[in-house]
């Protein structure tokens, strides 16, 4: 946190091909290397095999699978006299972006085999459907925060 002055967000410019600011955040996270024409066959090449295998508006699905996955609350630690406590708070929604985005993302990567449009494609789906390695990271997180709701009111 800067003691100066405060650091402004940068204005993301939507994709070419949905006018979407955040498809072009998932194509960013997405990248390696600098490598953002690969990043964006990749996250094209999934949308068409998604169409191809369910007929709906593609988009509408991935809007979706962001939606199931983004998570309501998370555990922050907290040093209170000499222990520490899993404190629940609840997550802005910029963050609940960047989660959801990072861990679709990482559950494509974590699948085996076959090209990463075809593993980004099965989470995508997977996730529209409220199943997958993606909602299930959500739906710890959210359990941890559940059971530790007693230490609520060290929230500050």
């Amino acid at each position: 946190m800067p003691r100066r002055k405060e650091i402004s967000k940068r204005e993301i410019k939507p994709d070419y091909r949905f006018n979407s600011p955040v498809v072009t955040k998932f194509i960013n996270a997405l990248m390696k290397g600098g490598k953002k024409s690969n990043a964006e066959k990749i996250f094209y090449g999934a949308l068409a095999i998604i169409k191809a295998k369910n007929g709906d508006p593609t988009l509408n699905t991935f809007k979706q699978a962001m939606e199931n996955v983004k998570p309501q609350l998370e555990v922050k630690s907290r040093r209170v006299g000499g222990a520490n406590y899993q404190v629940p708070i609840e997550v802005r929604s910029e963050r609940q972006l960047s989660l959801a985005i990072r861990w679709i993302r990482d559950a494509a990567r974590a699948r085996k085999g076959k090209s990463m449009q075809d593993r980004l494609a099965a989470e995508v789906l997977e996730a529209s459907a409220n199943q997958g390695p993606a909602v299930k990271k959500k739906e710890d997180t959210h359990r941890m925060a559940e059971a530790n709701k007693a230490f609520a009111h060290y929230r500050w």
